[in-house]
């Protein structure tokens, strides 16, 4: 049997794309997050700081999102939420 390419499934009309949003209070920019993206969408920007001073990680194009998780579960500060 065949694997089917996960990276290449449609979005039925109507469906929601998947929302990357980080809790950039709780990110210290450590770049976990940017390393696992199969789509390398998710970078640490270098314009803002959080309150303890840390760049944090944003997703630069939320439409290219599959909503794999894996940015969420490599997180070691639980920054990164995934809605589907």
């Amino acid at each position: 049997m065949r694997q089917k390419n996960l990276y290449l499934i449609p979005v039925k009309e109507g469906e929601k794309m998947a929302k990357m949003t980080v809790i950039s209070e709780r990110c210290k920019g450590c770049g976990l997050c940017t390393t696992v993206c199969p789509k390398k969408i998710v970078e640490i920007q270098k314009e803002k700081r959080n309150k303890k001073g840390y760049f944090y990680a944003v997703c630069t194009n939320e439409e290219l999102c599959m909503g794999c998780t894996m940015c969420g579960m490599i997180c070691p500060d639980c920054a990164i939420v995934i809605e589907k």
